[in-house]
C-alpha cells in the first residue's frame, strides 16, 4: 500500500501542474469542449483525469469529499499525501468527486450564498464516456451551441436557476474532461 501512496503524482511538477491548470480552466471556460488532462496515475477507481483535476486544484484548504466507491483507503492516503486535502462528507466539501449516481443528492452540496458565490462546491463527476452529443448547451464561453453526453438534465437546469449561486462540474473520463459551470442552460437536443 505505501508504494500506491507515493506513486502516482506528477514526475514534473511544474510542467504537468500547468498543463493540468491550463486544461481546467480551458474547460470552465468553454463549457461542453472535451480537453486532454495527464500526469497524475491515482489509485483506482480515480482516473487519471481527476486525479490530476484534484493534484492541481486541492489543497489543505480544500476539503474533498469522496462518494461511494471513491472513498477508499488508499484513495485517501493517496490524496492526502500528494495534495494535504482534509477528506470531508459532502456538506463541508469543495470538491466531490464519484459517479453521478455516487454524487446524489445535490442538495446537500454547498451552492455559495448571494454575498459569497464562491463559495461552493465543484463536483467531478466520473463517466464511462465523454461525447459531443445528447444535451444542448448554451450560455458563456459557447459561440452558438455545444453538445455534451450529461447523465441527466434537470439536476443541471435547476442549478442553472440559481445562479449567481450553484454547483460547478467537471466531467472526467479517463485522460480527458469538459465543464459544466453553473452559469451554462442545459436544454434536450
Amino acid at each position: 500500500m505505501a508504494s500506491q501512496i507515493l506513486d502516482g503524482g506528477f514526475s514534473d511538477v511544474p510542467v504537468q501542474s500547468a498543463r493540468a491548470f491550463r486544461a481546467a480552466l480551458s474547460a470552465m471556460a468553454r463549457p461542453g469542449r472535451v480537453y486532454d488532462i495527464s500526469g497524475a496515475m491515482p489509485p483506482a477507481p480515480l482516473s487519471p483525469a481527476a486525479g490530476s483535476l484534484l493534484l492541481t486544484l486541492a489543497d489543505p484548504g480544500t476539503p474533498v469529499f469522496l462518494a461511494g466507491a471513491h472513498d477508499t483507503p488508499e484513495l485517501r492516503a493517496w490524496l492526502i499525501f500528494h495534495t494535504g486535502v482534509p477528506i470531508a462528507p459532502r456538506e463541508e466539501a469543495a470538491f466531490a468527486v464519484g459517479t453521478w449516481t455516487e454524487l446524489l443528492p445535490l442538495e446537500p452540496y454547498r451552492k455559495g450564498t448571494p454575498e459569497y458565490p464562491d463559495r461552493s462546491a465543484t463536483l467531478i463527476v466520473e463517466v464511462a464516456t465523454l461525447a459531443a452529443s445528447g444535451a444542448r448547451l448554451t450560455g458563456p464561453g459557447i459561440e452558438t451551441a455545444r453538445m455534451l453526453s450529461l447523465p441527466e438534465l434537470e439536476p443541471f437546469r435547476r442549478n442553472a436557476a440559481l445562479f449567481p449561486r450553484g454547483l460547478d462540474f467537471y466531467f472526467t473520463a479517463g485522460a480527458r474532461l469538459a465543464a459544466l459551470p453553473r452559469t451554462t442552460k442545459v436544454e434536450a437536443a
